[in-house]
């Protein structure tokens, strides 16, 4: 079996929900070992999210598969003693608390660090561990605002709307990862670990492109454009008889190629149109001539006619679509991971897709406190103390 290339790396999280979670759920399909804390009795609220099966969310095993799940009470003092203890052994703590949280419970960044100097620390908050909004309450809907891109989502003059997922979140943790192995790579180098923080809102304004050198510039401030894309084209959502195609012909050789499958030779010719800057100029009487020719052909026909001259487009996927895609099948993007009771399942596949050192699915998602007593054998915990700790609610 390949070795993974973050095995023997060993990760404490403390996050609960999405964006901590979810970057641990990278870094163990990457082979790290991830010991998660979970509140005793109830776990991460994840579990009761969505829908459930067996009262369990079905989220939680893409969420948690990979991971060790051990369950503290980290407001108890006897309980903070032991996470330093942990953290002597952990190559990376991820939390995602209200700043100020684990500085109160004598687990901050400065009480880590001074107990393992090697340590790496991912803080993942609403609005960053410093400025003026730091103690706000944040979740990624309201940073997904903060960061620009509810104001571009949906249609001109309507109310904005969310992207359909918690992306806020997920963009969090992705740059939480990059953090992570960037501050790895720091600290072979120079033998000492960092903190890492992380703000939603500034995930999010990340993805922003081009927003702010155009407002600073020329003063615009970018509107929403719907299913088009602004200041380049042609590239928008068109009718077809049985649905939408998304057509993207906003490259200056496959703008002309377009309009020869769409019989419009006269706009792949014309001089105006050659350029991305003539074709924003015009786009509506470019998307009027695209609409015109998908409207009176199905979805297959459409694209079946794009495909042949080489101009991306594709259907809008629901997720059936996807389950049925002999493409994501290929790719290994759907895998058959029962439930604990057998139940058939199917979750997302591993990325990226490394060639030499894929990630993938040691372990399901773990029952809530499945690895508690394992742990605390390994810590040296004797058998009263958990017994004492276990009454009090502790673990």
């Amino acid at each position: 079996m390949t070795k993974k290339p973050l095995s023997g790396l060993r990760v404490l999280e403390m996050g609960q929900l999405i964006a901590g979670p979810f970057a641990g759920k990278m870094l163990g399909e990457f082979g790290a070992e991830v010991i998660k804390i979970e509140p005793p009795g109830q776990g991460d609220p994840l579990r009761n999210w969505r829908l459930l099966h067996d009262g369990t969310s079905v989220w939680w095993q893409v969420q948690s598969r990979n991971k060790q799940s051990v369950t503290l009470d980290l407001r108890q003092p006897e309980i903070q003693d032991l996470v330093r203890t942990l953290v002597r052994e952990c190559d990376v703590v991820i939390e995602n608390f209200k700043p100020g949280t684990l500085e109160a419970w004598g687990l901050g960044w400065d009480d880590l660090h001074a107990v393992n100097p090697r340590l790496v620390m991912l803080r993942v908050s609403g609005y960053g561990q410093t400025g003026p909004y730091r103690d706000r309450p944040g979740f990624g809907v309201v940073a997904e605002a903060m960061g620009g891109l509810r104001y571009l989502s949906g249609e001109p003059g309507r109310t904005p709307v969310r992207v359909g997922v918690s992306i806020g979140d997920s963009l969090s943790a992705l740059h939480g990862v990059i953090g992570i192995l960037l501050a790895l790579r720091a600290r072979d180098q120079q033998s000492v670990g960092q903190m890492i923080d992380v703000a939603l809102y500034e995930s999010v304004f990340n993805m922003m492109e081009s927003l702010l050198p155009e407002y600073a510039v020329f003063g615009q401030v970018r509107q929403p454009a719907g299913s088009s894309l602004p200041g380049i084209a042609p590239s928008n959502a068109y009718a077809c008889q049985d649905g939408y195609v998304l057509i993207a012909g906003n490259g200056d050789s496959i703008f002309r190629r377009l309009m020869q499958a769409i019989g419009r030779d006269d706009l792949g010719a014309d001089p105006a149109l050659a350029h991305n800057a003539g074709r924003v100029a015009q786009v509506a009487r470019i998307d009027a001539a695209i609409a015109q020719w998908t409207a009176a052909r199905t979805q297959d026909d459409v694209l079946a006619a794009l495909n042949e001259a080489r101009i991306p487009a594709g259907r809008i996927y629901d997720i059936a679509d996807i389950a049925d895609d002999p493409h994501y099948r290929a790719r290994q993007m759907i895998l058959d991971q029962p439930l604990p009771d057998g139940t058939p399942c199917r979750v997302p596949g591993i990325v990226p897709k490394l060639s030499a050192t894929p990630g993938g699915i040691d372990t399901p998602a773990p029952a809530l406190g499945q690895h508690t007593d394992a742990l605390l054998d390994r810590l040296g915990i004797d058998a009263d103390t958990r017994a004492h700790w276990r009454a009090q609610g502790f673990i």
